[in-house]
């Protein structure tokens, strides 16, 4: 959010989310065809543009609120998208689709800890040399972000109590009450207890003039926020078989989804941490990164938990071998890059190379 000036909404923020309810409207009541290249070009279209509007206005509504409060806000706005698209692809598909939750929040931390964050050290760094994070807040996000990956991601593939990669039920509803649990927590220290832990670093500097918010275009931006969510997911439910085909006929594994998704989820918050790390904020790009990646998965476990409960439709969530390594990779490295609360080019680098390895055993596995 750095850098962010809203001296007004502008006005494709509210007509993108307007025209999602009345194109929502219309394909429900039967008046948009099905089937029709340039109707689903309008509809993917409708959808990006409903998604950017709807980081915009969270983006507004965080920044009248003030940190750490508005990277929670950017966050949990993104991972409704996330949770919303997963949603409707799972009961889109004939099978309850039981590995694209697995494959979206894994895709999510990967592009978190490989691209995101990476892209953000090198830009940030070129700009700035070297910039300071502090380490009592990104120690807590690894900590719990690490937690919550090994626990719904790698941990499955040795339990023995179901076949293949999955949990019993007792397993995957102990692993949705922690993630609840542990998510809950990290709020209460993040807001309450030790806020100070992620708030910007003593030398970081406001390298662009910010104007505040006023209360009336916060309220507007929380009706149009809403607007844009709901918008966003009926959307999605309509594009979910065109997007399957989409997958199917570039020739890439059904896995390729997830990626899909989380890249798309997350491409307007990778655009606001990427501007806090070039106005010199690094401590606000982390928590945008990393609160992004916790709450997908915090959040995206316990619901689909309940979903695949409700359809009778067994998860598969851990991750094949290949994933486990470069997860534990990304894991271990953003650790050693992180924690020392100075960061430079050549840790940006390391993270882009992880990256690129991800996209490319994603597509060719």
């Amino acid at each position: 959010m750095a850098g962010s000036k809203h001296a007004d909404n502008p006005w494709w923020t509210m007509a993108f989310p307007l025209l999602a309810a009345a194109l929502v409207i219309a394909y429900f009541a039967g008046l948009v065809p099905k089937d029709q290249p340039l109707v689903f070009a309008l509809e993917a279209l409708i959808l990006l543009g409903a998604v950017f509007s709807a980081v915009h206005h969270a983006e507004v509504v965080g920044n009248r609120v003030g940190e750490p409060f508005g990277s929670i806000i950017l966050a949990v706005a993104v991972t409704i998208i996330e949770v919303g698209l997963i949603v409707a692809l799972m009961l889109a598909a004939d099978d309850g689709g039981p590995t694209i939750a697995r494959d979206t929040v894994y895709s999510a931390v990967m592009l978190v800890l490989t691209g995101l964050v990476g892209l953000c050290l090198v830009v940030g760094g070129h700009k700035h040399y070297e910039q300071t994070i502090k380490v009592s807040g990104t120690s807590s996000y690894l900590a719990v972000l690490g937690t919550l990956t090994v626990t719904a991601l790698i941990l499955p593939n040795f339990t023995t109590s179901s076949t293949g990669p999955t949990y019993s039920p007792v397993q995957l509803t102990a692993v949705a009450l922690i993630s609840i649990m542990l998510y809950g927590a990290f709020m209460f220290v993040q807001t309450v207890r030790h806020r100070d832990y992620f708030l910007a670093a003593a030398d970081d500097t406001h390298a662009e003039d910010y104007v505040l918010p006023t209360n009336r275009q916060a309220y507007v931006s929380l009706a149009f926020l809403f607007v844009s969510l709901a918008g966003v997911v009926l959307l999605a439910k309509m594009l979910a078989p065109a997007l399957d085909d989409l997958i199917e006929l570039a020739g890439l594994p059904p896995e390729f989804t997830g990626v899909v998704i989380a890249a798309l989820v997350l491409a307007p918050e990778s655009i606001a941490a990427v501007r806090a790390s070039l106005a010199n904020r690094p401590q606000t790009a982390i928590n945008l990164a990393l609160g992004s990646a916790l709450a997908s998965i915090a959040l995206t476990i316990p619901i689909i938990t309940l979903l695949g409960a409700f359809d009778n439709v067994t998860l598969s969530l851990g991750v094949p071998p290949a994933k486990i390594v470069l997860l534990s990779l990304a894991l271990f490295v953003s650790a050693i890059t992180l924690l020392p609360g100075r960061t430079t080019v050549l840790q940006g680098f390391v993270h882009l190379g992880l990256f690129i390895m991800f996209v490319v055993v994603a597509a060719v596995p």
